[in-house]
């Protein structure tokens, strides 16, 4: 495929624009700009590549619509899925673009018959070789391929847990990339190669610097998946005292003991929708003299940014929102922790030696604070499966069994009706 002049240079806008927006996806304050300009720069791609490709009216209308109807989609569906279904929501698109990058890859053997998408490990690789071969029926060895790499796909996120959720999806991320740029190779379009590249290195760069972080090499995370016992906290409930209290009790404490608190939100709280909840607590002590803020572990949620995009959604400053290395030595001159829905991410386990599940992965030093505070709606332990020693220190422990969201609320009705 020969490019004209014209749309060459409108490729390598489409490009420009493409690494300007991944670089203002870097803050929370610039990303919404961030996703419009790398979004400006697809559609000048899409509607060059359109206008340059000699196809006949029908032909050309077909794609029209069929463009129309999956951005109606898209669009219609990104606004109504919840932020708790994000990350399954990511993964689909995800599968979207490998797919389409798939249907490319098999029209393109279809028309050559030459393979330009090969399957991965033995099975796979062996059915690319059959075809590269030329042996008979090319076609439907193709197909097999593909089904291979689905099955494959399958089989490898079917035991990732989810505290290794998002470096899969990063993962994920970067194979889809990956796909598109073969596919762009295939297609002569070096738009579609460094979009691709650019997702695909992107991908692998986070997918490392976030193995790397957690202490959780990739190897051990694909193929030797943290299981959870059914163990621990839940079994031991019963045997170890706790101190529990109400919501009263948690307003007293923050209300007449702190002056400074720090937020730590988990999963439970994006299941529960109390981010509102959180951000109303926040104001209120705030409106009190209290310093607050919030810190952010990794991988709190299940993907990257998770946490953060819920909290920007309660209109909660971005500048209050700390990650694990620019809080965790804070923790210590701290006078109170509220950790809601949270589990692994702050079990001191993992400070220990040994084979456990978490050991050596980084946790925020919530047990470090003068007072803690866990909203939780029982014992029951995290995804590793393993007990959390912070939830029976009696001394500076109180634990608010409740729905994130309910007891929040309480919490701040209770610290207005006490101020």
């Amino acid at each position: 495929m020969t490019l004209g002049t014209g749309t060459t240079l409108a490729y390598l806008a489409a490009v420009a624009l493409f690494i300007f927006g991944i670089r203002l996806l870097r803050s929370p304050q610039t990303a919404r700009a961030g996703n419009v300009v790398a979004a400006f720069g697809m559609l000048i791609a899409f509607v060059v590549t359109f206008l340059e490709w000699e196809a006949d009216a029908l032909t050309l209308g077909l794609i029209a619509a069929v463009t129309a109807a999956g951005s109606l989609v898209g669009a219609v569906t990104a606004r109504r899925v919840p932020m708790t279904s994000m990350p399954q929501f990511v993964a689909a698109f995800n599968g979207v673009g490998g797919g389409a990058a798939a249907l490319i890859a098999f029209s393109e053997f279809y028309e050559l018959q030459k393979v330009v998408n090969a399957g991965l490990f033995v099975l796979a690789l062996a059915g690319g070789g059959y075809v590269l071969a030329g042996g008979p029926a090319p076609v439907a060895v193709a197909a097999g391929v593909l089904a291979l790499a689905l099955l494959l796909g399958i089989l490898l996120v079917i035991p990732i847990g989810g505290a290794d959720m998002p470096i899969v999806i990063s993962l994920l991320n970067a194979f889809t990339g990956l796909a598109a740029a073969a596919s762009g190779f295939a297609l002569g379009n070096f738009v579609l190669v460094v979009a691709g590249a650019l997702v695909g290195a992107s991908g692998t760069i986070l997918t490392y610097l976030m193995s790397g972080a957690l202490g959780r090499p990739l190897s051990k995370i694909l193929f030797g998946a943290v299981a959870a016992t059914g163990t621990g906290a839940a079994a031991e409930a019963g045997e170890k005292p706790v101190t529990s209290g109400s919501p009263e009790d948690v307003a007293a404490t923050l209300a007449y003991d702190a002056d400074s608190i720090i937020f730590v939100p988990g999963y439970g709280l994006a299941v529960a929708q109390a981010q509102g909840a959180m951000a109303d607590l926040m104001r209120t002590l705030e409106a009190q003299g209290k310093d607050v803020r919030f810190a952010i572990h990794p991988v709190a949620g299940r993907m990257p940014g998770h946490m953060n995009v819920l909290l920007a959604e309660a209109e909660v400053p971005a500048e209050k929102m700390y990650d694990l290395e620019s809080i965790n030595d804070e923790f210590d001159a701290t006078d109170a922790v509220v950790i809601v829905g949270a589990n692994d991410v702050v079990n001191p386990v993992a400070r220990e030696d040994g084979d456990n599940p978490i050991a050596g992965m980084p946790i925020l030093n919530a047990d470090q604070a003068k007072r803690v505070v866990i909203v939780k709606r029982s014992l029951s332990p995290g995804f590793a499966g393993i007990d959390n020693p912070l939830f029976y220190d009696q001394e500076r422990t109180t634990m608010l069994f409740s729905d994130a969201k309910a007891g929040l609320e309480g919490v701040t009705q209770a610290v207005k009706n006490q101020g």
